[in-house]
């Protein structure tokens, strides 16, 4: 009780004083904890009180033994038994769990085919793609058609025709130009400028592209 009528209440039991104790920080947990409680349909009829709110934490999740997969791949020729989260991507699976870092992340979205890889002689874009889902097929990166000294010719195309400049995109050019070389397309200029289309090249080096493709095929 309130015995100075000039002094607010604040009593444990004014529910204005126990709304503002409520912090910024602890009302943010609760709803975000809220939030996933949603997308897993768990949402608890207390999700709210804050006797259940758990403390906010900086430290970044990790994921338990139970999130990983075992896969076998087979990449440029080379058999790898792995154990990845499910979600991952075959771009980023490559890259950091390989080391096959010739494989560029781009966009991440699939629209400028920096990532592009050959799954069964297919160009694919690899950050589109599970990598659990290729289990048992052929994957190919820029690291598995040629090496120095030992050049693929789409490859030394490239070089001799300036098709790169600041090369982000080369090696995703190279995987589509190659993989084009095998698809019933892309004979004149035209057809190959739209076979490639989707294959960015920030640095406009496209009218050189073309001249290595067409190069190598008229040697093919």
């Amino acid at each position: 009780m309130n015995k100075d009528p000039k002094k607010p209440n604040t009593s444990d039991d004014d529910p204005v004083t126990a709304v503002a104790r409520v912090t910024r920080r602890s009302f943010l947990a609760r709803v975000g904890a809220a939030g996933a409680a949603v997308g897993a349909g768990q949402l608890p009829s207390a999700a709210f009180a804050e006797s259940d709110a758990a403390p906010a934490s900086d430290a970044p999740a990790k994921a338990t033994d139970g999130t990983r997969v075992h896969v076998r791949l087979n990449v440029n020729g080379r058999d790898h038994q792995l154990d990845i989260d499910p979600r991952t991507t075959l771009l980023d699976c490559v890259r950091d769990h390989l080391q096959l870092t010739g494989t560029k992340k781009g966009c991440d979205h699939g629209q400028c085919g920096a990532c592009t890889v050959h799954v069964d002689g297919r160009r694919v874009n690899s950050c589109l793609s599970l990598a659990v889902t290729h289990e048992g097929e052929a994957i190919t990166t820029i690291e598995g058609i040629g090496r120095p000294g030992a050049l693929h010719p789409m490859q030394a195309a490239f070089v001799e025709h300036d098709g790169f400049q600041c090369g982000y995109c080369t090696s995703g050019q190279i995987m589509s130009a190659v993989a084009l070389l095998n698809e019933p397309y892309g004979h004149t200029d035209e057809e190959v400028k739209e076979a490639m289309s989707g294959n960015i090249c920030r640095c406009g080096a496209y009218s050189n592209i073309v001249s290595a493709i067409q190069q190598v095929r008229r040697k093919a």
